[in-house]
């Protein structure tokens, strides 16, 4: 067997041809010759590996040759880092407080405006559509009462029964369907007077069935005619006037929660423009210690400009609040305790005229009006005691140009109470029914009867009514107009102050170039 021939010079063996491995017979011992790192810039050599960083194996690729995504945590941390780094230099901490100041200028713009902007439209809806619906609802509680009042007045009269008795129960009939279908149109689907609205639509039309079918019976002398008006009258007090309580109570909740938003205090905005003011402060601190200056105008005019949107925001909040308030006290307030009052006193006049249809075979219209009479005057024993009724609740909550109607209606409705009591002992104690009618009710007119005073109380009580519509209306008025002026304002107050905050720590900026 030859023997490898050996390098005389360097004593190392010539490497081993391919076909024989090591140990194997014949085989040379391969010794490892070390491979020198090649030239920067050199070509690398065919077939050899790439060199490793020195930070590392390189990393693993994603199956299909997309690159491995770090975790969020990695990212966050990665962050935070170039974060840290980037605030260690003052041109960069005054990069990040600019940031930081432009974010909170344009929050409290934007904050403040959207509060003022929903106060705004609260206060639009109080005026332009809680209020009227309230007010619809109230009217359409006192036009049924009025219509079934009016409609007894006129069976009693029978033959007699003027025109203007007829006309004035047709209005009232007209201007209940009139303004249930405008409740209805102007009401949406989720509203809990939907409900009501629709049993007033369903049975207005029956109602008014009934009473012309007795009101053609009484007029050919059917004794029939008196049950239906009767049976009429139990629809009106069963199921119309209470669906109409339940309509005005639902939309006076309405109002009250429009109120309540419209009024609200705008704290998050307050909140945010001390933060602001707090963090602009700091910042020109911090400016003063550093670099000895003592002013620094672009901030000083983002300060001036968030003081400026703050006191907007207090007086405009304010202002509009009295404003409200007042319309609450001078307006909402008093008209609720009134039209409480106007339908007390028409459902003791439809009690007074449903006791001489009945032709006293029942006491039920008789306690009906005793019950209407306490809720009016507060207690029916001692008529000066009237601190619990509707009517000196009106008057209490009425204001100054209100009250002579007030007291006028105060007035007559005792006047009203004596010629009852007059009629009902001619019935009683004289056993003249006749007179006892035509003390109550007549064609002719006759000032000293008991209708001529319920008209005399409710033409006083719509009069104040009138009144009290009016404040509210000279009260409530233009408090949205305010509020939107003022979110406009806040919103470009806001950016002026990040503009100018931005400028004043820009020209800081400009001296480290």
């Amino acid at each position: 067997m030859a023997t490898p021939v050996g390098n005389g010079a360097s004593g190392a063996a010539f490497p081993a041809r391919p076909n024989q491995l090591p140990g194997a017979p014949g085989a040379a011992v391969a010794t490892a010759v070390p491979v020198a790192a090649a030239a920067p810039g050199a070509p690398a050599v065919p077939g050899s590996a790439p060199l490793a960083k020195s930070g590392g194996a390189p990393p693993a690729a994603r199956p299909g040759g997309a690159p491995e995504k770090r975790p969020p945590a990695a990212v966050a941390t990665g962050v935070r880092a170039r974060l840290a780094q980037a605030t260690r230099t003052p041109p960069g901490r005054l990069r990040l407080a600019g940031v930081v100041l432009a974010v909170l200028t344009v929050a409290f713009g934007g904050l403040t405006a959207w509060q003022l902007e929903t106060r705004a439209q609260a206060a639009d809806r109080v005026v332009s559509y809680s209020q009227p619906l309230s007010r619809d609802a109230a009217e359409i509680h006192r036009s049924l009462a009025d219509a079934a009042t009016t409609a007894a007045s006129g069976f009693l009269l029978a033959g007699a029964e003027p025109d203007a008795v007829r006309t004035r129960y047709e209005q009232d009939i007209a201007t209940a369907a009139k303004l249930i279908a405008q409740a209805a149109a102007r009401t949406t689907a989720t509203s809990p007077a939907q409900g009501s609205l629709s049993r007033l639509n369903q049975q207005l039309p029956a109602y008014a069935g009934l009473v012309e079918t007795a009101r053609a019976d009484n007029r050919q002398g059917i004794p029939l005619g008196g049950a239906y008006l009767r049976y009429a009258s139990e629809q009106m007090q069963t199921v119309l006037l209470p669906a109409a309580a339940e309509l005005a109570a639902a939309e006076n909740q309405e109002l009250a929660d429009d109120y309540a938003e419209a009024k609200a205090v705008p704290w998050a905005a307050y909140g945010l423009a001390l933060v602001t003011l707090a963090a602009l402060a700091w910042v020109q601190l911090t400016l003063f210690r550093r670099t000895n200056r003592v002013f620094n105008i672009g901030l000083l005019g983002a300060t001036a400009a968030v003081l400026a949107g703050g006191l907007w925001l207090a007086v405009t909040g304010l202002t509009t609040s009295a404003a409200l308030k007042r319309s609450v006290h001078e307006g909402a307030a008093p008209l609720k305790a009134l039209n409480t009052a106007r339908a007390d006193v028409l459902t003791a006049r439809l009690a007074e005229n449903l006791h001489f249809v009945a032709r006293g075979s029942t006491t039920k219209y008789a306690d009906q009006w005793t019950k209407a009479v306490g809720d009016l005057a507060g207690t029916t024993d001692v008529p000066a005691d009237r601190s619990a009724g509707s009517l000196p609740e009106a008057l209490r909550l009425a204001p100054s140009a209100a009250q002579p109607s007030v007291r006028e209606a105060a007035k007559q409705f005792d006047e009203w109470r004596k010629r009852h009591d007059e009629a009902r002992k001619r019935e009683v104690f004289e056993a003249d029914y006749q007179g006892a009618l035509e003390a109550t009710v007549t064609a002719k007119g006759d000032a000293a009867t008991a209708d001529a005073s319920f008209n005399a109380t409710d033409k006083a009580l719509a009069q104040a009514a009138d009144i009290e519509q009016d404040r509210f209306k000279q009260a409530a008025e233009g408090t949205g107009g305010d509020l939107r002026t003022a979110a406009v304002a806040a919103a470009l107050l806001g950016l002026v102050a990040a503009a100018a905050a931005l400028r004043g720590l820009g020209r800081r900026l400009a001296e480290y170039r």
